[in-house]
């Protein structure tokens, strides 16, 4: 299967993953974003923490075992740190397994699905050049809810 093929296929396939979920989510098992709030930023499941320091935005998130996350597409090259923990992350670049200590160089416009063999911790350093601390504007600045959003963002970029 050619690259654009394969890129086509797993975004059609996130695409139907999101739909499943957001079909089936209950608030509990299953939590997905609102219109309201798009990106899930902090639950009892899914715990996140926010740091700032001069120009840069890093987000903590543990995952608990067993559990999966479907990103948001990022915008912008970042870099990730898995400190603890096991996950498998698949892309459009393959399905990769990571145990930490260890980093991963995320792409822009990638999308990724997470899943946490056992409790992780993973951390997304993001650059922050406005030292905003309002988390919806890091988001919109980060990433895009959706694949048009991240072409939109490309062309008026």
């Amino acid at each position: 299967m050619t690259d654009n093929k394969l890129q086509k296929s797993f975004k059609s396939d996130v695409q139907s993953l999101l739909n499943t979920l957001t079909a089936n989510a209950d608030g509990d098992n299953i939590i997905v974003g609102t219109d309201e709030e798009p990106i899930i930023t902090n639950s009892d499941k899914l715990p996140i923490e926010h740091f700032f320091m001069d120009g840069v935005y890093v987000r903590k998130m543990t995952m608990y075992k067993d559990s999966a996350v479907v990103g948001a597409i990022h915008k912008h090259m970042h870099m990730c740190f898995l400190l603890s923990g096991h996950l498998t992350i698949s892309s459009e670049e393959g399905v990769f397994e990571y145990k930490a200590p260890c980093h991963v160089i995320a792409t822009p416009g990638a999308q990724r699905v997470l899943y946490a063999h056992e409790d992780s911790v993973w951390y997304n350093t993001h650059k922050n050049p406005t030292n905003t601390e309002d988390i919806r504007k890091l988001e919109t600045d980060i990433v895009a809810l959706n694949q048009e959003e991240y072409e939109q963002y490309i062309k008026n970029k």
